[in-house]
């Protein structure tokens, strides 16, 4: 089935404390920082989230700044088209979304940021911003989105 592409536009790093719509979450994982780093950017990234159906690095390792991939979510009813534009190797990585299926955002950006607390455990920070379209996105995208921690969480025995 193909659907219609809608455009979203660039951001930068200041969006993520300027952006309309926030959620983030702070996750004290028992796990080495370079452990999951390495499985926040593996081939089947993210595949403990329900939402998230399949995930496509379309750029070739090793990443960096300008990387980019498609996301297929919600049983591919949205897809989206993403682009790095941060990216500090084990530590840090920054999209925002090119172009997506579903018109819900103006703009839209996530933050990965994975911060060692000891030789065992890191704490990993996912922020999601953006700009919605209308106002009706609010409710249920916090909704929908919200899943992404939870399923996070219960991954990696954090709930």
């Amino acid at each position: 089935m193909s659907f219609p592409w809608f455009a979203n536009e660039p951001v930068d790093e200041s969006f993520f404390g300027t952006a309309p719509f926030k959620l983030s979450d702070t996750i004290e994982i028992g796990r080495p920082a370079a452990e999951v780093w390495a499985e926040i950017t593996a081939d089947d990234a993210l595949h403990w989230c329900k939402m998230v159906g399949s995930l496509e690095w379309t750029s070739p390792r090793p990443f960096g700044v300008g990387t980019t991939r498609t996301v297929k979510a919600l049983a591919g009813t949205n897809q989206l088209h993403e682009h790095f534009f941060l990216w500090e190797e084990g530590r840090r990585k920054s999209f925002y979304v090119i172009e997506s299926t579903a018109p819900l955002f103006k703009r839209f950006a996530e933050d990965y940021l994975v911060e060692p607390v000891s030789d065992t455990s890191c704490r990993f920070i996912w922020r999601i911003v953006g700009e919605p379209r209308l106002a009706l996105t609010n409710p249920v995208t916090r909704r929908l989105l919200g899943t992404l921690f939870r399923d996070t969480r219960r991954h990696y025995g954090v709930e």
